[in-house]
């Protein structure tokens, strides 16, 4: 590595900036409270390395990515198209598989095996997004060195050394943290690890699952969001009696209205799938054979299950970077618009990253593979080259349902901005229907489901701009497409598609 090159790198870890914790917490249905505030910047001493080869003989390795995740692959990717991976690039995960794309898990994955479900390589990063499939191979070809089944343990941040669980030392001159999320669990006191009890991160937790479902009779999923409604979906495939049990009153109660899950409710109860809504459970119970057998809920009632699948939310991964400085209100790590920590050369991406978002100006931290992606490419470019935008992230969320073979309605909707203020619900979800978020008269959010590639595609440029809309006007709409051109009339000039 030539000496200006050197430079140039150390430079750029050199650029971090630090800045205060305890900012809003981000909630699609909460509106923004607290204003975003950034320390002066301030100057770091310039951290040294050794510089590594592709042969990796020592511990000293340029680039660390720490997590196989999502965000590790498209940062990979990333650093591939700057020139800088071969020899220089190390990533270090936990499983056991190249990166890959996660949603995935709890969608294709699931079907039944006569219904064509997916399986790697066919989904590893980056094919989500239109790229190049990232295989063992091509991170082999691209002189990535991949260190499998062996996450890191500890990090000592003045020595700019990682210890993994066998105890192999990585020197790193930039570090990047990509560790993602952790399932929530049920306590072992109430059955939560009981053969039979599931939760799914990952492609070994998805394995196991499919090994109960091939002989389940009947499933109770616990959770009504997006693991609970793709799940309990695909247990529906396999023909499989399955209950759906949560605290809320109506499913994905952070986004949807109580009618538009009012619509998909009734959606599933057509499949044969029942709810048991606003339940508390007290604990799992097992059979005689020690597997799970029922679920026990407050009020006495039991509901038998073979197979439990648990979904109730997840946890950013943080250890051992505790002290790369943490966010108390959203969770995760947090990082400045570049995804620098407050420690220099330490950056975190992805759901680990407390981040300001800047259209809402609040602090964010996002679970979902189109921040994975993006903050991963953003986080690269800015560590690589003389990038210095801050992220500025739209808020996207989607989900697919009843998607394989002989499913008589395949389900897909998509969801763009902030779902603060009131609503405005138009159509009558067969064949489509869409719902606008308005707040003090500008267009906050919106959601269609069953939408044409062109209505998809307005819907970023719709939740960006944020344009005014007559809301009387909206009201009226007859169907999914006039309100879509209303709304798109609303668009300034330079904004209308």
């Amino acid at each position: 590595m030539s000496t200006a090159r050197k430079l140039k790198v150390m430079a750029s870890v050199s650029n971090s900036l630090s800045f205060k914790h305890g900012l809003s917490l981000w909630c699609p249905q909460s509106p923004s409270l607290h204003r975003i505030r950034h320390s002066s910047a301030r100057n770091f001493q310039r951290r040294g390395f050794v510089v590594a080869y592709s042969s990796f003989a020592n511990e000293n390795r340029e680039f660390v990515i720490v997590g196989g995740g999502n965000a590790a692959g498209y940062a990979a990717r990333t650093f591939v198209e700057h020139g800088m991976a071969d020899g220089r690039l190390c990533i270090v995960s936990k499983e056991a598989y190249a990166p890959y794309e996660r949603p995935a898990l709890t969608k294709g994955y699931l079907f039944p095996l006569d219904k064509k479900p997916a399986r790697l390589p066919g989904f590893h990063t980056c094919v989500g997004s239109g790229g190049e499939r990232q295989t063992p191979e091509w991170y082999k070809e691209k002189g990535i060195e991949m260190i499998y089944q062996d996450p890191v343990t500890s990090i000592d941040i003045e020595k700019q050394t990682l210890t993994t669980n066998s105890g192999k030392l990585l020197k790193y001159g930039s570090l990047i943290v990509a560790t993602g999320c952790t399932a929530s669990r049920f306590p072992d006191k109430i059955g939560g690890n009981l053969p039979g009890v599931h939760y799914i991160r990952d492609v070994a937790d998805a394995d196991a699952l499919i090994s109960s479902l091939e002989k389940a009779k009947k499933v109770v999923v616990v959770g009504g969001g997006y693991i609970g409604m793709e799940v309990a979906a695909a247990a529906v495939g396999w023909k499989l009696d399955t209950t759906i049990i949560f605290p809320e009153n109506h499913l994905l109660q952070r986004l949807f209205t109580p009618s538009l899950a009012q619509r998909y409710e009734q959606l599933y109860q057509q499949n044969g799938v029942k709810f048991v809504k606003g339940a508390s459970i007290k604990n799992l119970e097992a059979g005689s054979d020690g597997r799970v057998a029922a679920v026990k809920l407050e009020d006495g009632s039991t509901i038998d299950a073979d197979t439990i699948v648990i979904g109730i939310g997840a946890k950013p991964t943080v250890s051992p970077f505790e002290r790369v400085g943490l966010n108390s209100s959203v969770g995760g790590i947090q990082v400045d618009g570049q995804f620098r920590t407050r420690m220099p050369g330490i950056f975190a991406i992805g759901d680990v990253a407390a981040f300001p978002l800047k259209m809402y100006d609040r602090i964010a931290r996002v679970e979902h593979v189109d921040h994975a992606r993006r903050s991963a490419q953003h986080c690269v470019k800015a560590l690589l080259s003389a990038q210095t935008h801050t992220y500025d992230y739209l808020p996207y969320f989607y989900s697919r349902v009843f998607e394989y073979e002989g499913s008589p309605r395949k389900v897909w909707w998509q969801f763009f901005g902030d779902n603060v203020g009131e609503t405005i619900e138009i159509g009558n979800f067969d064949p489509k229907i869409a719902t606008f978020w308005i707040d003090s008269g500008k267009l906050k959010g919106v959601l269609v489901e069953s939408g044409s590639p062109e209505e998809f595609q307005l819907l970023p440029t719709l939740a960006r701009s944020q344009p005014f809309v007559d809301k009387a006007k909206l009201q009226q709409a007859s169907s999914v497409e006039e309100a879509l051109e209303i709304a798109r009339a609303a668009l300034p000039a330079e904004a209308a598609v």
